[in-house]
């Protein structure tokens, strides 16, 4: 199993060990595989360094866990362009999940899920 899973996702499952999003967080690394890109990389970074969350994750945590993530996760330089969600920086997720041949994209944006 290959998974993709939206900074939202990654960050739930960084700051609250009991959410559904770490629990899915968990078993992909356990069962299968997390892919990431540098635009999905450079927007987790810049999500997780955000002033607002040092109550929930100290800096220095919040780069442990990126480095852990980048040692577990499979690098993939998405070459496809995608362009079918209504925020365009939803699309790094889709060109990810294509390039990358994921069977998973872990979120609960609508416009990743078609909901």
């Amino acid at each position: 199993m290959r998974f993709v899973f939206d900074t939202n996702a990654v960050v739930s499952a960084a700051l609250l060990e009991e959410s559904t999003s770490r629990r899915a967080f968990d078993h992909a690394l356990d069962r299968g595989k997390l892919l990431l890109s540098s635009p999905t990389l450079i927007e987790l970074y810049e999500v997780l360094h955000r002033e607002r969350f040092r109550k929930y994750i100290q800096e220095d945590e919040a780069r442990r866990f990126l480095a852990a993530l980048l040692r577990q996760a499979e690098w993939i330089e998405a070459s496809i362009k995608i362009a079918a969600c209504r925020d365009p920086k939803d699309n790094k997720f889709l060109e990810l999940a294509v390039d990358g041949s994921a069977s998973h994209i872990v979120t609960g944006d609508k416009d990743l899920t078609g909901a």
